[in-house]
């Protein structure tokens, strides 16, 4: 396969150091060298130079990473394996080597919208030119019930699609820049094109359209904020009533929302305006994924791992109630929840305290 000359220098000066060793969420779940971001180039290392082939391994090791950019918070030297992780995956779908578990969710996302291969319905809501935009996680899993409650009972205008389209994300994390992705991702922006706002409810599709869309020179004339920030203005702007309660809610950060969007304060205005915050040690930019619902097609015992350590972070720091902003991470975390702690949304933390 391929690589762009940017790639090859980060493939070959990421592979000497351990400073990332121990921030990895997947290699810390599974315990094993091949997840790590060093491990990962050394093996990209050897198929850039057709020292070995682009085998099965190789590719099934490439798509054991979240792309979740802690490797990235902890590299000094600023070399990024996100990007030619991203890059080889995109090679293995251009040289027709994609495993048969990645083919399916690509097919079921260009013909149903979803990795799931689902067809979803969502009720209609009058017209507006302000689009809460569900993404495909939350029309599928559900849970998006409480944010519309919270926009409504904020007397927001507001509408959201019955089919609404694919925003891309799921594709852009499974094979990259290819042409199917761009696709999906032009017909998104088309439909979403008469909104003045989009408020995504899911980060995945706040970070593409907001990052890939321009850097791929898709055209979104619409305003794109994530629902965090446009609650966060809700409260500040005096629209929502928040009575401050003496609950303590711990944030689990986002890794969309806190690494690729560099937003961390507005979940904390929110939480603050409802209670007490009470961090974890790892928040912000330095958090640990919860969880992936791509990745939980193919590794769900990885992944169920993952949300248990972050449980055992959260229990740690006393947590009782631990609040997520992220759909993906909502549900992993749910799937192997502890008895003794609760898991609420950021929108539900909101309700608990108007």
């Amino acid at each position: 396969m391929q690589f762009t000359q940017k790639s090859k220098e980060h493939i070959d000066s990421c592979r000497f150091c351990w400073m990332c060793h121990h921030i990895c969420p997947i290699g810390n779940a599974t315990g094993l060298e091949r997840n790590t971001a060093r491990a990962r180039a050394l093996g990209l290392s050897l198929v850039m130079r057709d020292a070995i082939e682009y085998s099965d391994d190789i590719i099934n090791n490439v798509y054991e990473c979240s792309l979740c950019g802690g490797c990235m918070t902890d590299c000094v030297t600023g070399w990024d394996p996100v990007m030619f992780t991203k890059e080889a995956r995109l090679g293995a779908a251009l040289d027709g080597k994609l495993p048969e578990y990645i083919m399916t969710m690509v097919s079921n996302v260009i013909e149903k919208g979803n990795i799931f291969g689902e067809a979803v319905k969502v009720s209609t809501m009058p017209e507006s030119d302000t689009l809460l935009f569900l993404g495909e996680f939350a029309r599928v899993k559900g849970g998006c019930e409480n944010a519309i409650e919270l926009l409504k009972k904020a007397d927001v205008s507001f509408t959201v699609l019955a089919d609404e389209p694919n925003s891309g994300y799921s594709l852009d994390f499974m094979i990259g820049a290819a042409a199917e992705t761009k696709s999906v991702m032009e017909s998104c922006a088309k439909t979403l094109s008469k909104y003045k706002k989009v408020i995504c409810y899911n980060p995945a599709d706040a970070k593409v359209m907001l990052r890939e869309y321009k850097e791929w020179g898709i055209n979104l004339s619409a305003e794109v904020v994530t629902f965090t920030a446009f609650v966060s203005e809700l409260i500040k702007n005096g629209k929502l009533g928040v009575k401050k309660t003496d609950l303590a809610f711990t944030p689990q950060d986002s890794a969309i929302l806190s690494r690729d969007l560099d937003e961390i304060a507005p979940m904390r205005e929110i939480l603050s305006a409802c209670g007490e915050v009470r961090e974890m040690l790892l928040n912000g930019k330095d958090t640990v994924l919860a969880g992936n619902l791509i990745m939980n097609e193919y590794m769900p015992e990885v992944m169920s791992e993952v949300a248990r350590r972050r449980w055992t972070n959260a229990k740690n720091a006393n947590a009782k109630i631990l609040v997520t902003a992220d759909v993906s991470e909502y549900n992993q975390l749910l799937s192997v929840k502890p008895e003794d702690t609760e898991l609420i949304t950021i929108e539900e933390a909101v309700l608990r305290c108007l």
